[in-house]
Protein backbone atom coordinates (compact mmCIF):
# COMPACT_ATOMS: atom_id res chain seq x y z
CA UNK A 1 0.00 0.00 0.00
CA UNK A 2 0.75 3.79 -0.35
CA UNK A 3 2.41 5.18 2.92
CA UNK A 4 0.03 8.08 3.90
CA UNK A 5 0.54 10.95 6.13
CA UNK A 6 3.77 11.92 4.92
CA UNK A 7 4.47 15.49 4.30
CA UNK A 8 7.32 15.40 1.48
CA UNK A 9 8.07 17.47 -1.54
CA UNK A 10 7.89 16.20 -4.95
CA UNK A 11 10.60 13.71 -5.95
CA UNK A 12 12.20 14.80 -9.62
CA UNK A 13 12.78 10.84 -11.29
CA UNK A 14 14.11 9.90 -14.83
CA UNK A 15 14.50 6.87 -16.13
CA UNK A 16 16.87 6.27 -18.73
CA UNK A 17 17.49 4.07 -22.03
CA UNK A 18 21.25 3.94 -22.03
CA UNK A 19 23.34 3.08 -24.84
CA UNK A 20 24.99 -0.27 -25.09
CA UNK A 21 28.67 -0.14 -25.22
CA UNK A 22 28.92 -3.74 -25.95
CA UNK A 23 31.58 -5.80 -22.73
CA UNK A 24 33.53 -2.02 -21.96
CA UNK A 25 32.44 -1.50 -18.86
CA UNK A 26 34.41 1.82 -18.56
CA UNK A 27 32.78 3.11 -21.54
CA UNK A 28 29.07 1.56 -20.04
CA UNK A 29 30.15 3.14 -17.14
CA UNK A 30 30.69 7.02 -18.99
CA UNK A 31 27.31 6.51 -20.77
CA UNK A 32 25.79 6.45 -17.59
CA UNK A 33 27.22 9.29 -16.25
CA UNK A 34 26.59 11.37 -18.86
CA UNK A 35 22.87 10.26 -18.65
CA UNK A 36 23.00 11.63 -15.41
CA UNK A 37 24.14 14.89 -16.11
CA UNK A 38 21.80 15.38 -18.72
CA UNK A 39 18.49 13.64 -16.71
CA UNK A 40 18.74 16.76 -14.43
CA UNK A 41 16.34 14.36 -11.85
CA UNK A 42 16.82 13.30 -7.56
CA UNK A 43 16.54 9.77 -8.78
CA UNK A 44 17.90 8.21 -12.21
CA UNK A 45 16.67 4.51 -12.88
CA UNK A 46 18.67 1.94 -15.59
CA UNK A 47 18.00 -1.19 -16.74
CA UNK A 48 18.64 -4.68 -15.59
CA UNK A 49 22.53 -5.39 -15.67
CA UNK A 50 23.17 -1.74 -17.53
CA UNK A 51 26.47 -1.70 -16.75
CA UNK A 52 27.09 -5.07 -18.46
CA UNK A 53 24.42 -5.61 -20.89
CA UNK A 54 21.87 -8.45 -20.27
CA UNK A 55 25.01 -10.93 -20.96
CA UNK A 56 24.66 -13.70 -18.57
CA UNK A 57 28.12 -14.48 -18.30
CA UNK A 58 29.79 -10.76 -18.24
CA UNK A 59 32.10 -11.17 -14.76
CA UNK A 60 30.80 -9.80 -11.76
CA UNK A 61 31.41 -6.10 -10.87
CA UNK A 62 32.59 -5.30 -7.16
CA UNK A 63 31.19 -2.31 -5.33
CA UNK A 64 34.26 -0.76 -4.78
CA UNK A 65 35.80 -0.97 -8.50
CA UNK A 66 37.50 2.07 -9.38
CA UNK A 67 35.79 1.55 -12.95
CA UNK A 68 32.85 3.00 -11.48
CA UNK A 69 34.00 6.54 -10.39
CA UNK A 70 33.03 8.53 -12.72
CA UNK A 71 29.71 7.40 -12.28
CA UNK A 72 30.33 8.52 -8.30
CA UNK A 73 31.72 11.67 -9.36
CA UNK A 74 28.70 12.71 -12.00
CA UNK A 75 25.91 11.30 -8.92
CA UNK A 76 28.07 13.60 -6.63
CA UNK A 77 28.02 16.58 -8.92
CA UNK A 78 24.35 16.33 -9.81
CA UNK A 79 23.27 15.53 -6.47
CA UNK A 80 21.51 12.37 -7.75
CA UNK A 81 20.77 8.58 -6.55
CA UNK A 82 21.53 6.44 -9.59
CA UNK A 83 19.99 2.80 -9.51
CA UNK A 84 22.24 0.42 -12.24
CA UNK A 85 22.13 -2.65 -12.65
CA UNK A 86 25.15 -5.58 -12.34
CA UNK A 87 25.86 -8.55 -11.88
CA UNK A 88 27.98 -9.35 -8.56
CA UNK A 89 29.07 -11.63 -5.96
CA UNK A 90 27.76 -11.55 -2.31
CA UNK A 91 29.66 -13.12 0.90
CA UNK A 92 27.86 -16.06 0.58
CA UNK A 93 29.89 -16.94 -3.15
CA UNK A 94 27.04 -17.05 -4.80
CA UNK A 95 26.18 -14.67 -7.86
CA UNK A 96 23.27 -11.92 -8.38
CA UNK A 97 21.86 -9.85 -10.75
CA UNK A 98 21.46 -6.65 -8.52
CA UNK A 99 20.81 -3.28 -8.19
CA UNK A 100 23.29 -0.81 -7.26
CA UNK A 101 22.37 2.88 -5.64
CA UNK A 102 25.75 5.02 -6.39
CA UNK A 103 25.20 8.33 -4.55
CA UNK A 104 28.30 10.62 -4.38
CA UNK A 105 29.14 8.66 -1.32
CA UNK A 106 29.73 5.65 -3.07
CA UNK A 107 28.02 2.43 -4.21
CA UNK A 108 25.76 0.11 -2.42
CA UNK A 109 24.13 -3.47 -3.77
CA UNK A 110 20.46 -2.60 -2.71
CA UNK A 111 18.66 -5.63 -4.00
CA UNK A 112 18.84 -8.92 -5.74
CA UNK A 113 16.76 -10.32 -8.21
CA UNK A 114 13.99 -12.63 -6.18
CA UNK A 115 12.48 -13.95 -9.36
CA UNK A 116 15.07 -15.39 -12.31
CA UNK A 117 13.52 -16.66 -15.36
CA UNK A 118 15.06 -19.35 -17.91
CA UNK A 119 18.93 -19.75 -18.33
CA UNK A 120 19.79 -17.00 -15.72
CA UNK A 121 19.10 -20.10 -13.02
CA UNK A 122 22.40 -21.82 -14.60
CA UNK A 123 24.56 -18.72 -12.92
CA UNK A 124 22.72 -16.49 -10.19
CA UNK A 125 20.96 -17.33 -6.89
CA UNK A 126 17.55 -15.42 -6.47
CA UNK A 127 17.41 -12.74 -3.99
CA UNK A 128 16.04 -13.69 -0.98
CA UNK A 129 13.76 -11.11 0.26
CA UNK A 130 12.11 -7.48 -1.07
CA UNK A 131 13.56 -4.12 -0.31
CA UNK A 132 12.94 -0.82 -0.52
CA UNK A 133 15.30 2.15 -0.11
CA UNK A 134 14.28 5.88 0.54
CA UNK A 135 15.15 8.72 -1.03
CA UNK A 136 14.04 12.17 0.28
CA UNK A 137 11.42 10.99 2.48
CA UNK A 138 9.95 8.57 -0.45
CA UNK A 139 9.81 4.92 -0.37
CA UNK A 140 10.72 3.04 -3.26
CA UNK A 141 10.72 -0.36 -3.67
CA UNK A 142 12.42 -2.03 -5.76
CA UNK A 143 12.47 -4.73 -8.88
CA UNK A 144 14.61 -6.36 -11.66
CA UNK A 145 12.96 -7.62 -15.18
CA UNK A 146 10.64 -10.65 -14.40
CA UNK A 147 9.79 -9.72 -10.44
CA UNK A 148 7.69 -6.88 -12.07
CA UNK A 149 5.87 -9.65 -13.90
CA UNK A 150 5.38 -11.62 -11.01
CA UNK A 151 2.00 -9.84 -8.93
CA UNK A 152 3.11 -11.39 -5.13
CA UNK A 153 6.78 -9.42 -5.78
CA UNK A 154 5.15 -6.23 -6.05
CA UNK A 155 2.13 -6.98 -3.54
CA UNK A 156 4.93 -8.45 -0.69
CA UNK A 157 7.13 -5.03 -1.59
CA UNK A 158 4.26 -2.83 -1.13
CA UNK A 159 3.18 -4.26 2.23
CA UNK A 160 6.56 -2.90 2.95
CA UNK A 161 4.50 0.41 2.61
CA UNK A 162 5.78 1.96 -0.44
CA UNK A 163 5.00 5.16 -2.81
CA UNK A 164 6.49 3.70 -5.67
CA UNK A 165 7.43 0.85 -7.64
CA UNK A 166 10.67 1.53 -9.30
CA UNK A 167 11.21 -1.49 -11.82
CA UNK A 168 14.73 -2.13 -13.48
CA UNK A 169 13.85 -4.30 -16.86
CA UNK A 170 14.85 -5.53 -20.14
CA UNK A 171 11.79 -6.55 -23.04
CA UNK A 172 12.25 -8.11 -26.20
CA UNK A 173 11.02 -6.47 -29.24
CA UNK A 174 8.14 -6.57 -30.51
CA UNK A 175 4.29 -5.90 -30.20
CA UNK A 176 3.78 -8.87 -27.45
CA UNK A 177 6.68 -7.74 -25.61
CA UNK A 178 5.29 -3.92 -25.22
CA UNK A 179 1.79 -4.86 -24.70
CA UNK A 180 2.68 -7.33 -21.71
CA UNK A 181 5.42 -4.20 -20.64
CA UNK A 182 2.79 -2.07 -20.65
CA UNK A 183 -0.01 -4.08 -19.06
CA UNK A 184 2.72 -5.11 -16.03
CA UNK A 185 3.00 -1.39 -15.43
CA UNK A 186 -0.07 -0.61 -15.30
CA UNK A 187 -1.82 -3.56 -13.14
CA UNK A 188 0.89 -3.23 -10.43
CA UNK A 189 0.15 0.66 -10.12
CA UNK A 190 -3.58 0.39 -9.75
CA UNK A 191 -3.50 -2.82 -7.84
CA UNK A 192 -1.26 -0.59 -4.98
CA UNK A 193 -2.30 2.75 -5.36
CA UNK A 194 1.28 3.45 -5.92
CA UNK A 195 3.63 5.20 -8.65
CA UNK A 196 5.15 3.00 -11.18
CA UNK A 197 8.58 4.22 -12.45
CA UNK A 198 9.87 1.80 -14.93
CA UNK A 199 13.39 1.62 -17.08
CA UNK A 200 14.14 -0.70 -19.90
CA UNK A 201 16.44 -1.26 -22.60
CA UNK A 202 16.16 -0.31 -26.05
CA UNK A 203 18.35 -1.12 -28.81
CA UNK A 204 21.10 -3.94 -28.43
CA UNK A 205 22.02 -5.06 -25.14
CA UNK A 206 24.12 -8.41 -24.20
CA UNK A 207 22.79 -11.23 -26.05
CA UNK A 208 19.56 -8.93 -27.29
CA UNK A 209 20.05 -7.79 -30.90
CA UNK A 210 17.18 -5.52 -29.97
CA UNK A 211 15.04 -4.88 -26.84
CA UNK A 212 11.43 -2.84 -26.46
CA UNK A 213 12.59 0.20 -25.32
CA UNK A 214 9.25 2.39 -24.00
CA UNK A 215 10.27 3.42 -20.21
CA UNK A 216 8.05 5.48 -18.35
CA UNK A 217 6.25 6.87 -15.35
CA UNK A 218 3.13 5.28 -14.58
CA UNK A 219 0.56 7.44 -11.84
CA UNK A 220 -1.06 5.67 -8.88
CA UNK A 221 -4.32 4.90 -10.86
CA UNK A 222 -2.32 3.20 -13.92
CA UNK A 223 -2.06 5.92 -16.23
CA UNK A 224 0.94 6.98 -18.14
CA UNK A 225 2.67 10.19 -17.13
CA UNK A 226 5.42 9.70 -19.52
CA UNK A 227 6.89 7.86 -21.54
CA UNK A 228 9.73 7.04 -23.80
CA UNK A 229 10.33 5.78 -27.17
CA UNK A 230 12.07 2.81 -28.85
CA UNK A 231 15.43 4.51 -29.53
CA UNK A 232 18.77 4.17 -26.79
CA UNK A 233 20.00 7.09 -25.80
CA UNK A 234 16.39 8.57 -24.56
CA UNK A 235 15.36 9.69 -21.45
CA UNK A 236 12.05 10.03 -19.84
CA UNK A 237 11.16 12.41 -16.73
CA UNK A 238 8.40 13.29 -14.19
CA UNK A 239 7.76 15.00 -10.87
CA UNK A 240 6.60 12.45 -8.48
CA UNK A 241 4.18 14.15 -6.17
Amino acid sequence: METSGVKREPLAVAAVQPVWAGADVPANVGEHARAVERANARLVVFPELSLTGYDLGAPSLALDDGRLGPLVDACRATGSVALVGAPISDEDGRDRIATLAVTGDGVTAVYRKMWLHGPEFDRFSPGEKPAVITVDGWRLGLAICYDAAVPRHAADTAALGIDAYVASTLYGPGPDSGARRDAHMRERAAAHGVWVVLSTAAGPSGSYAQTSGGSGIWGRGGEPVARAGRDAGEITAALLG
